[in-house]
């Protein structure tokens, strides 16, 4: 038995229901995590030669559904893996039963094991060309999968970028005003109505059909993209917990709207907020070398103002969670989520004054691109 420090976790036993040869001789928690825990897990086989793996014990109180996520997730993975030819590719290990996870009677634990690299990430970064390279994993990302067909994937957030809906719940949830704050976000919630149809329009357009539906990632921080501890090279997207059907603009909107904001998501300085221009400009050069040829012209067309339309449904999710007494995301301070849904109108506001210059940048790239 192996069990790692300060933990009732036997990793020796939950790698021997992976069929994982060797034994365990060190296992160290990886830190930066915010919902499952993980370890690096060195093992030593009978050669003497050892190899690493990465044990991840899946938080199930925050993934109700663990078996549909670990379902998508084998299905995009695999894809990927035969894709790349095994080479910078994820890849799950399974159980005896050919399940892609392993939950453990008793103590309710479900684990998962894939193959480890030796990496770096980064939190935040200004480098442009850590952020093309960013968009280059993203857009590999998509590419790789432009042929899988997200129909068979778990919906497993039901309307996650319904934003339509989401605005539907704001304003009915501000009508109830449960807790007695609408008075003070009547400028926030006046700027969300202002915008309602712009800010829904990509949703709109997939109702429509004029938007195909694709395998998302749904959250594209560049901390989920892992980076050759030497070259700096871009090797594997990771953490595809939410892994499911979706427009590309949601993935790339989703990334312009973390990554190229001058401030921080719960800055309370919004007159610094706004769209960084030449991340954003880093981040589509990447991104479009890899999907050009493969996104449809309404898609392309569509991305820079995707920016916006996540910009507005984050605020419209921070509004609703403000207004509903804090009950979804974290809080450091009792006005977190409204000082979170300003940063995120004023970024928001920018992008409008800056769509232009936007879409020119997503216009330039596409057409050189394009095979």
């Amino acid at each position: 038995m192996f069990f790692t420090n300060n933990s009732d976790y036997d990793l020796q036993k939950v790698g021997n229901q992976f069929c994982i040869e060797g034994t365990v001789i060190e296992a160290q928690q990886i830190n930066g995590g915010n919902i499952n825990r993980t370890y690096k897990v060195t093992y030593e086989c009978e050669n003497g030669s050892k190899k690493d793996y990465l044990f991840q014990k899946v938080n199930t109180y925050v993934f109700k559904n663990p078996v549909e996520v670990m379902e998508n997730i084998d299905k995009v993975t695999t894809h990927i893996y035969h894709k790349r030819g095994g080479i910078n590719a994820l890849h799950f290990h399974h159980t005896k039963d050919r399940k892609n996870y392993y939950f453990e009677e008793g103590t309710g634990f479900f684990w998962r094991v894939r193959n480890y690299f030796d990496s770096v990430t980064f939190d935040v970064c200004n480098d442009v060309q850590i952020l093309y390279l960013a968009g280059v994993a993203f857009g590999n990302f998509q590419k790789d999968l432009q042929d899988f067909d997200a129909t068979v994937l778990h919906e497993t957030i039901k309307d996650f970028h319904n934003t339509r809906k989401r605005l539907e719940q704001l304003f009915a949830d501000a009508d109830q005003d449960e807790y007695g704050r609408v008075a003070e976000v009547q400028a926030e919630l006046s700027y969300i109505k202002s915008v309602r149809e712009k800010a829904c329009s990509l949703t709109d357009l997939l109702k429509k059909g004029e938007l195909p539906l694709r395998v998302t990632h749904n959250d594209t921080k560049i901390n989920n993209v892992l980076f050759d501890q030497k070259t700096r090279e871009a090797l594997v997207v990771i953490d595809l917990d939410t892994v499911m059907p979706g427009l590309v603009g949601h993935d790339f909107g989703d990334a312009i709207r973390f990554a190229s904001n001058f401030v921080e998501e719960d800055s309370r300085h919004t007159e610094q907020a706004g769209v960084n221009l030449n991340i954003y400009w880093a981040f589509a050069e990447g991104f479009l070398k890899e999907t050009a040829s493969t996104l449809t012209d309404m898609e392309a067309e569509t991305l820079g103002q995707s920016c916006f339309c996540l910009a507005c449904e984050l605020a419209t999710r921070f509004l609703d969670d403000y207004i509903q007494g804090d009950k979804y995301f974290k809080i450091k301070m009792p006005d977190h989520n409204l000082v979170r849904t300003r940063c995120q109108i004023a970024l928001a506001k920018d992008m409008q004054q800056k769509m232009d210059a936007m879409n020119a940048i997503v216009r330039d790239c596409w057409k050189r691109y394009q095979k």
